[in-house]
């Protein structure tokens, strides 16, 4: 961050994990140098209210309680976290944790420092739970886990989930075939795109050889966001953080406005169109919509 400020660089874009796009927004707000984040959904990117950074990502808090009412729809009120220690996935589980204890649900935390593929089976079966999440780094630990799963006989009745987002990514499927379908995960999709998401769509289909993900059309609004603001009000930094809350950009997925959102501390879109979907057992490279918000 401080290289690009000395760079001059007019705004930044991008990150793609929320640890990584947090230290980013801190230093932004301190340079005075305009943030467009478009992947990343912690809640706390900045420790105080910023006037410098906006988000295209719904917040974690929103994104997971949603994901949290798909559980309980579905009939899951033990629910097992499999976590490694980070402040995402710590922020995940107390989200989960307030949502779903005031509706009778209850969260059962494995710390996969201490425990393997198999001990979390045990700890499976011991609990009680009904649904394991995977709050963990992918491919490692949340392939071996997955597959170790699959193929307890005790657990064939254990939905496994990874809300974050990573059966999203070809190589999920390409590492676990089958045994990656029927995992549910957020996805910030609408039920249909706009003519601009479907046209968007179309192009970088034909260019990377294969439907892209949810990823992409965030990319692509961030770059709309900034096309806009950039060519309306120049380079100067201090003009384009004042005009996030002015911005109107219609994007892949629908208008894209920011505003101020009570415990959010940056400019927020709120909200882009939520899912919860899996990869279809009959057929993995098709994603089914479980659930909407």
């Amino acid at each position: 961050m401080d290289e690009l400020a000395r760079l001059g660089v007019a705004a930044l874009a991008g990150e793609y994990h929320s640890v990584v796009a947090r230290a980013a927004a801190v230093r932004a707000d301190a340079l005075g140098l305009p943030f467009l984040c478009s992947s990343a959904v912690l809640d706390a990117l900045t420790e105080q209210s910023t006037q410098w950074v906006a988000r295209i990502a719904p917040a974690q808090s929103h994104g997971w309680q949603i994901y949290a009412d798909f559980l309980l729809g579905a009939g899951h009120g033990r629910i097992a976290v499999a976590a490694e220690p980070s402040v995402y996935w710590a922020s995940g589980t107390r989200i989960l944790r307030d949502y779903l204890a005031p509706r009778g649900g209850t969260v059962i935390e494995l710390d996969m420092r201490a425990l393997t593929p198999t001990a979390v089976c045990d700890e499976l079966v011991d609990s009680r739970a009904t649904a394991l999440l995977l709050l963990v780094g992918h491919p490692e630990p949340a392939v071996p886990i997955v597959k170790t799963v699959r193929r307890d006989q005790r657990l064939a009745e254990v939905m496994i989930g990874a809300p974050a987002g990573q059966p999203e990514f070809p190589e999920w499927a390409a590492l676990l075939g089958d045994d990656g379908a029927a995992i549910p995960f957020l996805r910030y999709l609408p039920e249909r795109l706009s003519p601009l998401g479907a046209r968007v769509e179309t192009v970088l289909r034909e260019r990377l050889a294969e439907a892209p993900s949810f990823v992409a059309f965030e990319g692509y609004d961030t770059i709309a966001v900034l096309a806009e603001v950039l060519s309306s009000h120049g380079a100067d930094r201090a003009r384009t953080a004042e005009s996030w809350p002015r911005v109107a950009v219609e994007g892949t997925r629908g208008k894209i406005q920011f505003s101020r959102t009570p415990g959010i501390s940056v400019w927020q879109w709120a909200w882009t169109p939520i899912q919860v979907v899996d990869r279809d057992p009959a057929e993995p490279n098709r994603f089914r919509v479980l659930h909407a918000g």
